[in-house]
C-alpha cells in the first residue's frame, strides 16, 4: 500500500536515561573577622513636641451643676465648650526673659510665704469681676479686672467678640451694665466701661523687669462660672512665643497655675498683688483639657493696648 503524501513517519519521544544526582559538597564559608574601626554616632535630633494652645473661649452660660457626670463622653465636651484651637511655637524663646540672679545682685523678690499669697488674694479679689454676655442665641461668660478709677474693665476680646449685652458682676455681687469701649483682636484685649463704684478697686500693675521665672503667682477669675476662684502656681517662662488666633507670634507669660474656661480676661498676679498678665490661653495635647500650661498677655502690652483704646474712646 502506498504511503505517499502522508509525510514522515512520526517518532516517539526520545528516551532520556535517569540521572543520578550526587549530594552537593558544602564548603564551609570563610568568615573574615571585621576590623572594628571607630564609629561616630551622631546624636539624634529631638524635635520639640507640638502642643496646641487653646484660647480660653468664653464659658457658655447654663453649665450643668458640677456633680458626677451621667455621660462620660459628653462631660469633657461641656468643659471645653467655646475653646478655639490656635498654634503654639514651643521652640526657642521660652526662657529668653529669664534673668538669673548673680551672687553680687540681690534678688528683687523675697521668699514668699503662704501668708503673702493670702494677703495677695485678699488685695486682688475686690478688683476682679465676672463678665457676662447675653446674645440672641444664648450667652457666654469670662473674667475681667478693674483697670482704673474711671470704671474701665480689662478682659479678653474673645469673651465679648460675639456681641450682645454685657454686664459685670463684682466681688460684692453687684451687677452693672457695661459698655464695650473697643477691642484689639490681635492682642486679645477688650476694654469695658461701667459706672465707677468704690467697690471696684483698680489693681496695681507689676514692673516687668522684676518678674522672674519660678516666682509664685495666683490666677483669679471665674472658671466654669465659679466667681472669685483663686488658684496658685509659678511663672514657668516670661517670654514664651505663642500664636493666638492665627496672628503672628507674640510673647506671653507661661504659668502652671490652673486656668480653665471662664478664666479668660482675669488677672495673673504675683505675691504682691500686682498684675503680671491677662489670662488668655491654655495648651492641650490631642484636643484634651488643661495640662498645667497656661498663657497670659504680658501686663505691659495689655496696659499699652488698653491705654490706647481708652484714649480713642
Amino acid at each position: 500500500m502506498s504511503t505517499a503524501g502522508l509525510g514522515p513517519t512520526p517518532r516517539g519521544p526520545e528516551f532520556v536515561p535517569p540521572r543520578t544526582l550526587g549530594a552537593p559538597t558544602l564548603a564551609a564559608p570563610t568568615l573574615a573577622a571585621p576590623t572594628l574601626g571607630a564609629r561616630t554616632l551622631a546624636a539624634p535630633t529631638l524635635a520639640a513636641p507640638t502642643l496646641a494652645a487653646r484660647t480660653l473661649g468664653p464659658l457658655t452660660l447654663g453649665q450643668p451643676t458640677l456633680g458626677a457626670p451621667t455621660d462620660a463622653r459628653r462631660w469633657p465636651m461641656l468643659l471645653l465648650a467655646g475653646l478655639t484651637v490656635v498654634g503654639l511655637s514651643a521652640g526657642a524663646g521660652g526662657a529668653a526673659g529669664y534673668l538669673g540672679a548673680r551672687p553680687d545682685t540681690p534678688s528683687p523678690t523675697t521668699s514668699t510665704t503662704t501668708t503673702d499669697l493670702v494677703a495677695s488674694a485678699a488685695r486682688v479679689l475686690p478688683g476682679v469681676v465676672s463678665v457676662q454676655v447675653r446674645t440672641v442665641s444664648g450667652g457666654a461668660s469670662g473674667s475681667g479686672f478693674v483697670f482704673d478709677g474711671r470704671g474701665h474693665i480689662v478682659t479678653n476680646n474673645h469673651v465679648v467678640a460675639a456681641g450682645g449685652a454685657v454686664t459685670i458682676v463684682g466681688s460684692d455681687g453687684r451687677r452693672l451694665d457695661a459698655e464695650v469701649v473697643d477691642t484689639d483682636p490681635g492682642n486679645d484685649i477688650a476694654v469695658l466701661r461701667v459706672s465707677p463704684s468704690p467697690a471696684l478697686r483698680p489693681l496695681a500693675f507689676a514692673d516687668p523687669s522684676r518678674t522672674r521665672v519660678g516666682e509664685p503667682v495666683l490666677a483669679v477669675g471665674s472658671p466654669l462660672g465659679l466667681s472669685g476662684t483663686v488658684t496658685a502656681g509659678i511663672i514657668s517662662a516670661v517670654d514664651r512665643e505663642v500664636r493666638l488666633g492665627g496672628s503672628s507670634r507674640q510673647t506671653a507669660v507661661q504659668t502652671d497655675a490652673s486656668i480653665n474656661p471662664g478664666n479668660s480676661g482675669g488677672p495673673l498676679v504675683n505675691a504682691r498683688g500686682e498684675v503680671v498678665g491677662v489670662n488668655t490661653a491654655i495648651a492641650t495635647m490631642e484636643g484634651g483639657g488643661s495640662i498645667g500650661i497656661g498663657f497670659a498677655v504680658p501686663i505691659e502690652r495689655a496696659r499699652q493696648v488698653a491705654d490706647g483704646i481708652i484714649a480713642r474712646g
